[in-house]
C-alpha cells in the first residue's frame, strides 16, 4: 500500500533532481528555491526510510535504492501524464461534437455535399446527423439534444423562441414513376384519380400544399397515404402508380437520375425558405460556425454551377 504521505511534489522534485543532477538547476526548472527543493527531498527520504541521493560539490548521485525508486517514479509520472492527455483529448472531442437535425429534403440532397465540405473544414470534428419531421427535430433542438436544425421554416407557432437563418428557397413537386399514365396528359385535377402520398399534419410543407390545392380548386384526395418517410416514398412511388407530393430536395437525386419524374405542375405557391434553426440563448460554437460555412459553400457552388 502506498504511503499516503508521499505527494506529487515529492515525486516531481525527485525525478527533476535526478534528471538535472543538481538541486540548484532542478529548483530553477520547477520555479522553487533550493532550500525548498532540499527540504522536499529530505521529506521523501524520511518517508521511504532510505537515502535516495548523495549530495556533493559535484552535484547529486543516486544510491542503489534511489535508482530503483527513480525507475518507478518516472513510470508513475508518465502514466499520470497519459491520463491527463486522455482527459484533454476527450474534452476536445466533446467540444468538437456537433449534433445536426436535418429535415428529409435536406438530408437527402444537401447534407451529403455539406458533410464532405465540413470534413474538409473541420477534419477532427465528430458530426452526428438525425433526420425526421419538422416538429420532432424542433422539439429536440429546444431540449438541447440538437445543436441546430436545417430545413424549411415551419408555421409561426412552431418557430417561437427559435432563430432562423435562410439559406435558399425550395418548392414542392408532384413526382411519379417513369411511364406513369399522368405523364401522357398531365392535369392537376386528375391527380385525385390516383393514390397519393401526402405530407402528414405537422410537416412543414403541408399548409403550403393545402393552400396550393385550394387555389387550384382541388379538394381532398380520398385515396391518400400520409408520411414523411423518404425511404418509403421512393420505393412505393417507383413500384406503383402513386403520386408523391414532396419537397424537391427529397427527390432531387432521383429526378436527376431519371428514376422519378416531376409532373409539370405550377407549384410556386409552395415555395418556402430553407435555413438554419438555432436557439438564440445558445451561442454558436466554432464547430457550428464551420458547419454553417460548409453549407453556404455548397449552396454557392451549386448556384454558380
Amino acid at each position: 500500500m502506498i504511503d499516503r504521505r508521499i505527494k506529487f511534489r515529492h515525486i516531481q522534485c525527485f525525478v527533476e533532481i535526478a534528471r538535472e543532477g543538481s538541486l540548484k538547476t532542478a529548483a530553477e526548472k520547477l520555479f522553487l528555491t533550493q532550500p525548498a527543493m532540499s527540504k522536499t527531498l529530505k521529506e521523501l527520504e524520511e518517508i521511504t526510510g532510505t537515502t535516495l541521493m548523495r549530495r556533493s560539490r559535484a552535484g547529486v548521485e543516486l544510491t542503489k535504492p534511489g535508482e530503483v525508486f527513480l525507475h518507478f517514479a518516472r513510470m508513475s509520472l508518465a502514466s499520470l501524464q497519459q491520463g491527463l492527455d486522455g482527459i484533454e483529448t476527450e474534452g476536445r472531442r466533446q467540444r468538437e461534437t456537433l449534433s445536426v437535425g436535418a429535415l428529409p429534403s435536406v438530408a437527402a440532397y444537401l447534407m451529403p455535399r455539406a458533410v464532405g465540405e465540413f470534413a474538409r473544414l473541420a477534419p477532427h470534428a465528430l458530426l452526428r446527423i438525425q433526420d425526421g419531421p419538422h416538429g420532432y427535430l424542433v422539439e429536440r433542438l429546444r431540449l438541447g439534444a440538437l445543436d441546430l436544425v436545417i430545413g424549411r421554416m415551419g408555421p409561426p407557432e412552431t418557430m417561437q423562441g427559435l432563430s432562423f437563418t435562410q439559406l435558399y428557397q425550395e418548392q414542392v413537386v408532384f413526382v411519379v414513376r417513369p411511364g406513369h399514365p399522368l405523364l401522357a396528359a398531365p392535369d392537376l385535377r386528375r391527380v385525385v384519380d390516383w393514390p397519393v402520398i401526402y405530407p402528414p399534419p405537422g410537416a412543414a410543407i403541408r399548409p403550403l400544399v393545402e393552400q396550393m390545392l385550394i387555389a387550384n380548386g382541388i379538394g381532398e384526395f380520398p385515396n391518400r397515404l400520409e408520411t414523411v418517410s423518404g425511404a418509403f416514398g421512393r420505393v412505393h412511388t417507383r413500384r406503383s402508380d402513386a403520386v408523391w407530393i414532396i419537397s424537391r430536395g427529397v427527390v432531387a437525386n432521383e429526378i436527376a437520375e431519371g428514376r422519378l419524374v416531376a409532373l409539370p405542375f405550377q407549384t410556386g405557391l409552395t415555395r418556402g425558405p430553407v435555413g438554419l434553426m438555432t436557439r438564440p440563448d445558445r451561442p454558436d460554437s466554432p464547430v457550428a460556425q464551420l458547419f454553417a460555412l460548409a453549407l453556404r459553400n455548397v449552396i454557392a457552388a451549386e448556384v454558380g454551377a
